[in-house]
């Protein structure tokens, strides 16, 4: 449930919002953001406690996306949450983070098509909902790779595949986080489920909405066992192209997803609001916050002015600031002061050493 207002009360940035048991000192949320920088064995090492340490202010940070399994792995140097290296690694994050009187949601993933055989145990082939290779190539430790054809998963798979997300929900609570969020956006493996342009099956995975959306539906019937449903966030990005996927029907799709996701009491419902690489909206986002009874957090490029706006008009609870948080540790205190922002530089998002990642100047 979220925070209780007055019908007069018009909600800002700065306004508390409780989720679950959480209660969030702002509605300045830190996106998930793939930075690859983990170390060897896919462990979070001491440069990446000091980067999520420097963000605590955030009224809660979703970390970068982390794999379930081995098997869910498609770049280099990003954290898993499948070993007992990596849960040891994330506990000094979420101690640094807990420090600083922050919170913190560790982003599940598995990547599925967008992988590589490089990246995978013995080679295997990337898994995905039906045998469809995506356009481009993958990214790996002997740089650019073609995409392979994925093989479609088998029905007896289903279970041990949720049984991974389980297990990770579990190993994210020895790691200390305040809850954890399910990544089902952005072309990656629950995504290739819910859209009809990689699910092709024609079981009770494939096919009406009602299937497509059964993988996601049973992942959270899982961690909902090992979490309270308001310690459990849902990622979604009805337009998002990336990752060649798409859908005939986005509207209706994603309608669809809000309102089954409805009646659990998870902590929020997040939001790719349009096609993250062209910015460009088709859909209208008020019906799948209609749709959804908790808390709607949204994302997709905003700046301070179009959340502010975003918020009076009922049209978010919260929202996830991705370049900015990169370039700007101290963006809650920046926005309250009106503050110049620093400038996000795109040529150290991804791979490299401290900098870029620890060295943005505070105020």
């Amino acid at each position: 449930m979220q925070a209780k207002q007055s019908s007069t009360d018009k909600p800002d940035l700065f306004t508390p919002i409780t989720i679950g048991k959480l209660e969030l000192s702002n509605r300045i949320i830190m996106a998930p953001l793939t930075r690859n920088r983990a170390g060897e064995g896919n462990v979070p090492q001491a440069m990446n406690v000091t980067y999520y340490q420097q963000r605590a202010s955030a009224g809660l940070i979703i970390t970068e996306a982390t794999q379930v399994s081995p098997q869910g792995v498609g770049y280099p140097a990003t954290p898993g949450i499948h070993s007992q290296e990596q849960i040891d690694g994330w506990k000094n994050v979420t101690k640094a983070v807990h420090e600083q009187g922050g919170h913190i949601f560790l982003q599940l993933w598995y990547v599925g098509r967008i992988s590589h055989p490089s990246l995978l145990p013995e080679g295997q082939t990337p898994v995905s909902a039906s045998a469809i290779k995506p356009e481009g190539e993958a990214i790996t430790y002997t740089g650019m790779q073609p995409y392979v054809v994925p093989r479609a998963l088998n029905l007896e798979e289903m279970p041990g595949l949720v049984d991974q997300y389980r297990q990770a929900a579990s190993n994210a609570k020895a790691a200390g986080f305040d809850g954890i969020e399910v990544h089902a956006a952005n072309g990656y493996l629950i995504d290739q489920f819910l859209r009809d342009g990689t699910n092709q099956r024609d079981d009770e995975y494939g096919g009406s909405l009602e299937n497509r959306v059964r993988l996601l539906q049973d992942i959270i019937a899982a961690v909902t066992e090992v979490w309270e449903p308001g310690q459990v966030g849902v990622r979604i990005s009805p337009e998002n192209g990336f990752n060649d996927i798409r859908d005939s029907q986005p509207q209706a799709t994603f309608n669809y997803v809000a309102k089954t996701l409805s009646g659990k009491g998870l902590a929020y419902l997040h939001v790719v609001e349009g096609d993250m690489m062209t910015g460009e909206r088709g859909i209208d986002y008020r019906q799948i916050r209609d749709h959804f009874d908790g808390p709607y957090m949204a994302n997709c490029g905003y700046t301070q002015d179009k959340a502010q706006a975003s918020l009076a008009q009922s049209n978010a609870d919260m929202v996830a600031f991705g370049s900015l948080y990169i370039a700007n540790p101290d963006l809650v205190k920046r926005f309250k002061a009106d503050a110049e922002l620093n400038t996000p530089d795109q040529t150290t998002f991804y791979g490299g050493d401290e900098h870029g990642y620890t060295d943005y100047p505070s105020l």
